[in-house]
């Protein structure tokens, strides 16, 4: 007896209305089609629930800073220190008055990535549109940061005095092209590796039916499970201190 069964590893990643279900009298595609921007959908709901997270972690959990902390304090301390730190060491003494906006980016993407992983969930990082969003910001940021902060000289970055002259032109050009792909590669990284993570646990966790290769499937799909929490605190770590080597440019440690 052959037993058919079917798998959709994309389907986890369709926007639909928050207040919509997926019966006889309401379509799937009627929840998907036509989403309007003040709608309420899955990746407004997990957005905003990355940030509730993000309050009662750092505002409510850190409200009594205490001097011997709580276990929530503790780690609110402990990610503070860690991002002050990066922040400090990668752009600088002048960087870390930016320091805010780096923790915040790191705590909303580290948060979003985890939340992700429970059942139900949605990963709203495993959305270009997301990510795309978060990169240009960075993008945007750092490109106007750095003309208020060096004028023209910013643009100084673009030409590599210490080539011969002959390809200093060329390697202008190269340099422009590459800093304008910054915000491309900077939220594709992202949303690629989390959406390739997910889609592949639910590949396999579409065998578990089989009686025959459940067990290897259950093995299989706990240690990519695992794999993919390190995946979700390195993606966050990685966008963070790309944001970091972004903003040392603007800051000015590229043109002394």
């Amino acid at each position: 007896m052959i037993v058919a069964f079917a798998i959709h590893p994309m389907d986890q990643f369709v926007v639909s209305r928050w207040f919509c279900h997926d019966d006889a009298a309401t379509p799937i595609n009627e929840c998907t089609t036509g989403i309007k921007w003040y709608e309420i959908t899955n990746v407004t709901v997990w957005m905003a629930a990355a940030v509730l997270v993000i309050v009662l972690l750092m505002v409510v959990g850190s409200r009594g800073r205490a001097m011997i902390p709580s276990r929530i304090q503790s780690v609110g301390e402990m990610i503070y220190g860690f991002i002050y730190k990066m922040v400090e060491d990668v752009t600088g003494h002048d960087g870390v008055k930016y320091f805010p906006y780096v923790m915040t980016l790191f705590l909303f993407i580290l948060f979003a990535n985890l939340l992700g992983l429970l059942p139900m969930a949605f990963t709203t990082t495993s959305h270009v549109a997301v990510t795309v969003v978060l990169a240009l910001l960075v993008f945007l940021g750092v490109t106007i940061l750095g003309f208020v902060k060096n004028g023209i000289g910013f643009l100084g970055m673009f030409w590599v005095g210490s080539a011969p002259l002959v390809v200093r032109p060329v390697l202008a050009i190269i340099e422009v092209i590459s800093y304008f792909v910054r915000p491309v590669s900077h939220s594709i990284r992202l949303a690629g590796n989390l959406m390739a993570g997910h889609a592949v646990i639910k590949v396999i966790a579409g065998f578990a039916s089989l009686a025959a290769v459940s067990p290897v499937v259950i093995g299989a799909v706990t240690a990519i499970y695992g794999l993919e929490l390190l995946v979700a605190v390195v993606q966050a770590y990685v966008f963070t201190i790309l944001t970091c080597v972004y903003l040392r440019d603007a800051v000015g440690g590229a043109h002394h």
